[in-house]
C-alpha cells in the first residue's frame, strides 16, 4: 500500500514547490484543493497546509474542517496554513505593522523538537506574509522565533487537548519549500520521514513497475491511440505504454507547420528507433489557412487546438477498434488548469476532456509526475538522452512565438533564427564540460512580427523584424528566472542570426522572470 502526504492547496504560488520537495524525499504526495481532503484514506500519513493569497480574516478566505485530520495524523501548517491553525484553535492573527517579506534568521530554535533536528542557530528562512500570529493557542508552545516574528514556529503534542486527539501539529510562518530557506529541505525531511514515517519508496523504477501493471489491468487487450508532440512528456508516455501493451498502441504525430526546423522528420526518425508504431500527418496547409489574419494569442491557441482535434480525430477514426486515447498530461498541467482561484493563465492543449464524438476513454500514465520526474522515468526506461533533455515546447509551436498573424514566411524566419540559437546552445561547452543547453530549462526565439526596426547592412538601409531570444532556468516552470548566458555566446548567436536570416536585422534578449512575466510571450 503506497503511503502519501496530502498537501491542501489554499492558492499559494509555491504549493507545487512543496509537492516537489516532498517527492524529492522519495515520498508520494498529492496536491488537492483545500476542501477536498480524502476522508478515511488509510494511505495518508501526513497533511501539509499551504500558503494563500488571502488573509484568514478575508470574507472569501478558504476554510477547511480541521477536525478531519488535526489530532488524527501529523499536520504541518505553512504561512497561511500556520495562521489558519492558530486562528481556528484559539490563537490570534492580526495585521502586521509592515509586510514581513524576505530573508530572516531563526535566532531562537528549540533544537530538541523533531521538526528542527539538524538545524543551526541563526538558520536563514524566507518570510512572505501581511498578517502575523500575535498569540498562539493555549495548548501550543513556541519552538522558533526571529528578530521580528516571535511566533515563527509553534507546536502542540495534543492540539485538541488531552484525550481528544493527541497526534502533534506543527506550524511555521516562513516558507520551507523555497530556495531562500536554507534548511527548508531538512525541515520537510524531518516532518515527512521522521514524524510521518515515510518509507521513502517512491522512485522512477517503482513508478514504472506499478504503472505498467496498472496499464495492463486498465487496458486489457484494447487498442490505444496516443497523440505525440515530439516533447519529452508524450514520448515518455508512449514508451511506457509500449512497454505495457506493445503493438496495441498506435501513435499519431500531427505536423501543424509550426514545429522547429526539420523537427517533423527528426522526431519521426527518433520514434522509429524506439520501435513505436507512429503515423505522421502533414496538416500544415489547413493550420496556416485557419490562422490567417489571427493575432490574438488565445484565439491562436483555440484554433490550433480545434484543428488538431479535427485532424487527429480524422486519423483516429481509421483505427476502428481503438477504445482509449492516451495523453502525456503531467501533474502541473492538471494543477494549473484546475487552479482553485478560478483564473486561467493560458489554455492547456492536453487538459479538459475529449471531444464527445471520439467516444474514447482517457488514459494519462504520467498524470502524477512533475517534469523532472518524467525525465527520470525516461532515463529508467532507457530512452536516448537527447529526447530526455529536450526543452519544453508549447503545443501550438511557433504560433505563440510570433507576435502578430501567422504566415509561412514568418514561420520560416523564426525557424531559421531559432535553429541557430538552439544549435548554438547545444554546441557551446561550459567550463565544467557540460553544454549550455543543459544549463537552461527552456529556450527559444520570438519573432516580433508586428514591429520593424531600422538597420544598416553594407551601405543599404534595412527595415526588418527584431528577434527576441528567451532562456530561463527553472525546476518546474511554475517560477523561472532568466538565464545569465555568456556574453561571447550571445554575441556569436546574434551575429549569426542577423547575417544569415533574411528578414531579421536586430536581436534582443529577454531578461524577465516568471512571475511577473510568463516563459512564453503569448
Amino acid at each position: 500500500m503506497q503511503q502519501k502526504i496530502i498537501i491542501l492547496d489554499f492558492g499559494s504560488q509555491t504549493t507545487q514547490l512543496i509537492g516537489r520537495r516532498v517527492r524529492e524525499l522519495d515520498t508520494f504526495c498529492e496536491i488537492l484543493p483545500y476542501n477536498k481532503f480524502p476522508k478515511d484514506d488509510p494511505t495518508v500519513i501526513g497533511v501539509i497546509l499551504s500558503g494563500s493569497p488571502f488573509s484568514v480574516h478575508d470574507p472569501e478566505a478558504f476554510q477547511v474542517d480541521l477536525s478531519q485530520f488535526v489530532g488524527r495524523i501529523p499536520v504541518l501548517g505553512i504561512c497561511y496554513g500556520a495562521q489558519y491553525l492558530s486562528n481556528s484553535l484559539g490563537g490570534r492573527v492580526e495585521k502586521a505593522d509592515s509586510r514581513e517579506y524576505g530573508r530572516a534568521h531563526l535566532e531562537s530554535i528549540d533544537l530538541g523538537n523533531q521538526l528542527f533536528k539538524g538545524f543551526e542557530k541563526g538558520s536563514q528562512v524566507w518570510m512572505s506574509h501581511g498578517d502575523t500570529i500575535t498569540a498562539i493557542p493555549d495548548n501550543f508552545q513556541v519552538i522558533a522565533s526571529t528578530k521580528d516574528v516571535t511566533n515563527a514556529a509553534f507546536y502542540s503534542p495534543a492540539p485538541l487537548g488531552k484525550g481528544q486527539g493527541e497526534v502533534p501539529v506543527w506550524a511555521v510562518q516562513f516558507h520551507p519549500e523555497v530556495y531562500h530557506t536554507l534548511q527548508g529541505t531538512q525541515l520537510l525531511k524531518n516532518f515527512v520521514v521522521d514524524i510521518c514515517g515515510s518509507r521513502q519508496e517512491w522512485s522512477a523504477a517503482s513508478f514504472i513497475d506499478t504503472t505498467v501493471a496498472e496499464l495492463k489491468q486498465q487496458l486489457g487487450n484494447d487498442r490505444v491511440i496516443l497523440g505525440l508532440s515530439g516533447g519529452v512528456d508524450s514520448s515518455v508516455a508512449a514508451v511506457l505504454l509500449n512497454k505495457a501493451i506493445g503493438n496495441r498502441l498506435t501513435c499519431i504525430f500531427v505536423d501543424h507547420g509550426m514545429l522547429r526546423k526539420d523537427e517533423f522528420s527528426q522526431v519521426m526518425n527518433d520514434y522509429k528507433v524506439l520501435g513505436l508504431n507512429v503515423i505522421g500527418v502533414d496538416a500544415s496547409a489547413k493550420f496556416f489557412a485557419d490562422l490567417a489574419g489571427v493575432t490574438d494569442p488565445e484565439k491562436k491557441r483555440k484554433i490550433i487546438g480545434r484543428d488538431f482535434v479535427e485532424v487527429f480525430n480524422a486519423e483516429a477514426k481509421k483505427i476502428t477498434d481503438a477504445r482509449w486515447l492516451a495523453q502525456g498530461t503531467i501533474y502541473p498541467d492538471r494543477i494549473e488548469s484546475l487552479n482553485i482561484t478560478g483564473k486561467v493563465i493560458k489554455s492547456h492543449h492536453n487538459v479538459g476532456g475529449l471531444p464527445e464524438e471520439m467516444h474514447l476513454q482517457l488514459c494519462e500514465p504520467l498524470k502524477w509526475l512533475f517534469k523532472d520526474e518524467v525525465r527520470r522515468v525516461g532515463r529508467q526506461l532507457g530512452m536516448p538522452e537527447h529526447l530526455i533533455t529536450r526543452h519544453p515546447f508549447p503545443g501550438p509551436g511557433l504560433a505563440v512565438r510570433i507576435l502578430g498573424d501567422i504566415t509561412p514566411e514568418r514561420v520560416r524566419i523564426l525557424q531559421e533564427a531559432d535553429d541557430i540559437y538552439i544549435r548554438g546552445l547545444r554546441e557551446y561547452v561550459c567550463e565544467d564540460g557540460d553544454v549550455l543547453y543543459n544549463k537552461v530549462w527552456q529556450a527559444g526565439a520570438i519573432l516580433l512580427a508586428t514591429v520593424r526596426s531600422v538597420g544598416v547592412m553594407g551601405d543599404e538601409r534595412t527595415y526588418e523584424h527584431p528577434v527576441a531570444l528567451r532562456a530561463v532556468t527553472s525546476t518546474d516552470a511554475m517560477t523561472a528566472d532568466w538565464a545569465h548566458l555568456p556574453y561571447d555566446f550571445m554575441a556569436r548567436v546574434s551575429n549569426e542570426i542577423i547575417n544569415k536570416v533574411r528578414g531579421v536585422n536586430r536581436v534582443c534578449y529577454d531578461i524577465s522572470s516568471k512571475p511577473p512575466a510568463t516563459i512564453e510571450w503569448e
